[in-house]
């Protein structure tokens, strides 16, 4: 017996109602849509950057698809489209969606915001501003060159009189310093992911690694940290640092993954460029 066929043949791809939006509050909008054709059919809704044609939703493009051949020779084509609000920026990039991880890491003693001159925050600095004491021979302090070396304040040594090598804390008497070379210090690292429809953008953005700012933008184009995140600068340089840039294709879009290094004392601006 043979197929009696009737009604639409699908011999062109059909769109299904249950359409599926979601819009991540950033700018980034993803769509599901179902199409039902002929097992024979070429499906151009498939190939990767084709628009969603439903709507006036073109901005969105195909991401990738599905398909299941069924009963009757039809088969049914799943499409996820990817795309920016074009409300958000004119549609050329989403909003930052940044996360932040705040903890302690090991530092050297001697890079202390307070180990030579004194942080407000503090009573005393540790080592004190030189010139520095020679020591007595036999004393504490270690010889240096058949001399004995210096002593600046809570029990610190050096090589030499205006500093020099530091040697380390050499008296017991202050034990919480007594041995030590290093100290806990803050550390706050920023993670964030960004869409952009132009390849330009992610260039310019991979030309930006590496350079700190003090504020929360690197140029008009890219404000990468939210509002309640720290800026400014100090002395030194600038307080927040863009250190990291991954970058991946989605759709007809381009995926950033960026990661920003905070430092309440500044990047030095001898180190890092400071923009």
């Amino acid at each position: 017996m043979s197929i009696v066929s009737n009604g639409n043949n699908l011999s062109a791809e059909l769109i299904q109602p249950g359409i599926t939006i979601v819009s991540d509050g950033f700018g980034l909008v993803t769509a599901s849509a179902t199409y039902k054709c002929d097992w024979s059919t070429e499906v151009a809704v498939t190939q990767r950057g084709a628009s969603l044609d439903f709507g006036g939703l073109t901005y969105l493009k195909a991401h990738r698809s599905s398909t299941a051949y069924d009963g009757l020779q039809y088969k049914t084509v799943k499409v996820e489209y990817v795309g920016i609000d074009p409300l958000i920026n004119g549609g050329t990039r989403t909003n930052p969606n940044t996360s932040a991880a705040n903890g302690l890491t090991a530092e050297n003693i001697t890079a202390h915001p307070n180990f030579f001159q004194n942080d407000p925050r503090f009573a005393t600095a540790i080592a004190g501003e030189p010139p520095f004491t020679q020591d007595e021979p036999n004393n504490f302090a270690p010889d240096v060159g058949g001399q004995p070396a210096y002593l600046g304040a809570n029990g610190t040594c050096f090589e030499k009189p205006n500093g020099g090598r530091f040697i380390g804390f050499v008296k017991p008497d202050f034990k919480t310093l007594y041995g030590k070379t290093q100290y806990l210090a803050t550390s706050s690292t920023y993670s964030g992911i960004c869409y952009y429809t132009n390849v330009s953008f992610v260039q310019a953005l991979y030309a930006l690694l590496g350079t700190a700012t003090a504020t929360r933008s690197w140029g008009s184009e890219f404000p990468l940290l939210p509002d309640w995140a720290p800026e400014g600068a100090t002395t030194w340089g600038n307080k927040n640092l863009l250190s990291q840039i991954n970058v991946e294709e989605f759709g007809s879009l381009y995926k950033v993954n960026y990661e920003i290094r905070y430092s309440a004392e500044g990047w030095d601006s001898l180190t890092y460029v400071n923009i």
